[in-house]
């Protein structure tokens, strides 16, 4: 197996490990259109605070969101550059394949494959 990491890589792998849970996936959502309270996220996603905590903290560690303390409470919000920089990386893919799109079955009489 090869593995490759480079510089530009190392942003998108925590980015994309941070978008591989439901939890975090439901925090985004919530966050799509308004900077919201921890204490609100919590209440709308019916989970406790300590379990919040620890996903959010995977997405600001990935970047995905910012935090902006206000007295007692943490606001949270979208940091929209890593989502483009997720969705450049991934451009890439489909700019560079050699791959095209599948067209649908191919018939080869030689494979074993249906």
């Amino acid at each position: 197996m090869i593995t490759v990491t480079s510089a530009e890589t190392v942003p998108c792998i925590s980015g994309f490990h941070a978008l591989s849970d439901s939890l975090r996936m439901r925090v985004l959502d919530c966050l799509r259109t308004q900077e919201m309270c921890v204490c609100d996220l919590c209440t709308l996603l019916e989970v406790s605070q300590s379990k919040l905590s620890f996903h959010l903290k995977v997405l600001k560690d990935a970047n995905l969101v910012r935090a902006r303390p206000q007295g007692r409470w943490t606001y949270y919000s979208l940091n929209l550059a890593q989502f483009v920089t997720l969705e450049q990386y991934l451009a890439e893919f489909r700019r560079f394949s050699p791959i095209l799109p599948d067209r649908g079955p191919k018939v080869n009489a030689e494979s074993p494959c249906p």
